[in-house]
């Protein structure tokens, strides 16, 4: 299983390519330039970092995702709740709700949801 564990600036960098891909390698320095005032090395140290962790490639300069945001935030839950509560959500749930009260609106969210996966 890939490393879906981000810093603070690979998230940022991350999202930047989710807005604009597919982009060019070389155009994502210039957006790296501007939005980070990063050195070309720097977003190419960046990226590789990025493409070893399969989140995203880079085929004859244009740079993909692999996964798409969504699909990494959930890949990111699912780590988080194995590591920290060894893969139980009711472990997750229960730790959640013991400072955070539910609404209503949540309950019933949360309700459909088990409704809909029952079967």
């Amino acid at each position: 299983m890939a490393d879906y564990k981000l810093g603070l600036m690979e998230m940022k960098f991350a999202e930047l390519i989710w807005q604009h891909e597919p982009i060019a390698s070389g155009e994502l320095v210039k957006l790296c330039k501007r939005e980070f005032e990063w050195k070309k090395s720097t977003t190419y140290t960046m990226l590789k970092r990025l493409i070893e962790k399969e989140i995203f490639q880079n085929n004859n300069s244009q740079v993909t995702s692999l996964i798409s945001l969504e699909e990494f935030k959930a890949r990111q839950s699912e780590e988080f709740i194995e590591e920290e509560f060894e893969g139980s959500l009711p472990k997750f749930l229960t730790a959640f709700t013991s400072k955070n009260k539910l609404t209503e609106k949540e309950i019933e969210e949360l309700q459909k949801l088990i409704d809909e996966n029952r079967s």
